[in-house]
């Protein structure tokens, strides 16, 4: 008996919610606040600046002030490639940034070829911990 009132108070309660979705359609299809397109624009341009960032610390880690601290490492470029790949968002930008710093302060002539590589290893080995860590 008991059983029964409570299948009762359910079946009534899912009437009644279809009930005031018939009377109150507003309910049923809300407007979303954000558009499909301005969520595809948003994804696209944030896959294209991870792409650009993680261009960027490849084309660092490729040269050939890095190849030292590559090979002082024992890492292979694809290695290197596969690591920062598995990255997130934040890593890859803040990785980028010291990379295009490096190399704009080695093409301004502030840094020497030893200074580069250290700064390579050090990427490196940054790359190399937070994958392992994960």
């Amino acid at each position: 008996m008991l059983t029964l009132m409570r299948k009762s108070a359910g079946v009534a309660a899912a009437f009644a919610a279809l009930a005031l979705l018939a009377v109150c359609p507003t309910f049923a299809a809300q407007d979303h606040v954000v558009s499909t397109a301005e969520v595809q624009k948003a994804a696209v341009a944030a896959s294209s600046a991870r792409q650009q960032n993680i261009d960027s610390v490849n084309r660092f880690l490729s040269s050939p002030q890095a190849a030292p601290a590559l090979r002082a490492t024992k890492v292979t470029t694809d290695q290197v490639k596969n690591a920062v790949s598995k990255l997130s968002d934040e890593e890859v930008a803040e990785l980028a940034v010291r990379a295009n710093k490096a190399q704009a302060d080695f093409a301004a002539g502030t840094f020497s070829d030893r200074d580069l590589i250290f700064i390579a290893l050090a990427v490196l080995l940054v790359i190399l911990i937070i994958v392992a860590v994960r």
